[in-house]
């Protein structure tokens, strides 16, 4: 009898082995970048902070980019590494609702709250710091602005399904600049409110293209450009780091100083889709941006930017590959998010006091701190 369990016990063992082997996903990265070597700025003084998100992004992820762009990445610049823990009050796997909220207000909060405490409290973000300070504000993302994310640092709702609502918070909150998609929650809306005109009531400027944005010399303003998310990256091209950069340039004009939040939304996404082809253009678009803000950043020599994720979606491994055709093959575990840590990474004046193991809250007080905020 020992001796046909350990039979099957084996075949099963096989047959997982094999199962795995057939899901194993090969992309080949055909139009490798140059990354640069940046000599960071040699200043103490943080007057900016730069805080970048990718959505589920991981080790792993990173990792796969890496050998997709030749062994190279903008990210290798980072002066610093820590990593960090991301669990909900009530779930030990985080979502962007919850995990996003950590970073923008300092406190841990139930699953897919929005800038609240698990009672539904409104928790003051960094946004709203950086305004009490007389600092500018903006936020940069890929994705529909009443996703979680945006939503943790320009809304207030203890549910993230709860996506008109959260958009309906945004004429309070005080920010500059900001960029992504989703104007259909904005005008077409169940309440019939039009959220634009409340946000040009409120002496905002909207933007309702790219190049609107681009020529438009004030912080103030809003572009929104697209009904939902932002173009597939083939598509939009480096779209994420010139709305970034201009934010950055725009902001920079408040002698006081600025916060931004810029995200890699759509990495997510591809995540739970378990398309590992889509995920590294993703993250690789996600790199370019970083290499641009990094770049900024050691020009100005008073600007920190900490890069980090809010969770991990889709449980990544790397199988194998071919560092010099750009060729990864992965698997995915999951189509969901999972426990696992994330990386931080921090360049800049400050980037010191972000390395060790520690909470996605801290990110927040650190950046507080560092602000005098």
């Amino acid at each position: 009898m020992k001796n046909i369990l350990l039979t099957l016990a084996l075949a099963a063992c096989a047959m997982g082995a094999a199962a795995q082997q057939d899901n194993i996903q090969t992309f080949t990265f055909d139009n490798p970048y140059t990354v640069e070597k940046i000599k960071a700025p040699k200043g103490k003084k943080v007057k900016n902070v730069v805080l970048m998100i990718g959505d589920g992004m991981s080790l792993m992820h990173i990792q796969a980019a890496w050998t997709c762009n030749r062994g190279h990445l903008w990210l290798e610049n980072a002066q610093a590494t820590g990593l960090s823990e991301t669990p909900a009050t009530d779930r030990l796997v985080t979502d962007s609702g919850s995990g996003g909220t950590s970073l923008a207000t300092g406190y841990k909060t139930v699953y897919h709250a929005v800038g609240v405490d698990p009672q539904g409290k409104p928790l003051t973000t960094l946004i709203d710091l950086a305004k009490q300070a007389g600092k500018d504000a903006g936020v940069a993302v890929t994705c529909r602005l009443w996703d979680a994310t945006p939503g943790d640092f320009l809304g207030h709702n203890i549910d993230r399904d709860f996506e008109e609502d959260i958009v309906g918070c945004y004429p309070e909150s005080n920010v500059d600049f900001v960029f992504g998609g989703g104007f259909r929650k904005f005008i077409q809306r169940k309440d019939g409110r039009n959220i634009f005109n409340e946000l040009e009531a409120k002496g905002y400027h909207i933007s309702r293209t790219i190049d609107e944005m681009m020529s438009y010399d004030n912080a103030r303003q809003w572009c929104v450009p697209f009904e939902v998310d932002t173009p597939l990256p083939d598509e939009r091209g480096d779209m994420l780091a010139r709305a970034s950069v201009r934010g950055m340039d725009l902001m920079s004009k408040n002698k006081k100083g600025f916060f931004m939040m810029i995200e890699g939304s759509q990495l997510d996404d591809y995540g739970h889709f378990n398309d590992l082809p889509m995920l590294m253009k993703e993250t690789l678009d996600f790199d370019h941006t970083i290499g641009e803000v990094f770049k900024w950043a050691a020009r100005d020599g008073e600007t920190l930017v900490v890069i980090t994720a809010d969770h991990e979606t889709g449980g990544l491994t790397v199988h194998g590959g071919d560092l010099a055709t750009g060729t990864v093959k992965g698997n995915f575990s999951s189509k969901d998010h999972t426990g696992t840590m994330v990386p931080v990474y921090a360049f800049g004046p400050g980037s010191e006091n972000f390395t060790g193991f520690y909470s996605n809250t801290e990110i927040f007080w650190k950046i507080k701190r560092l602000m005098n905020m």
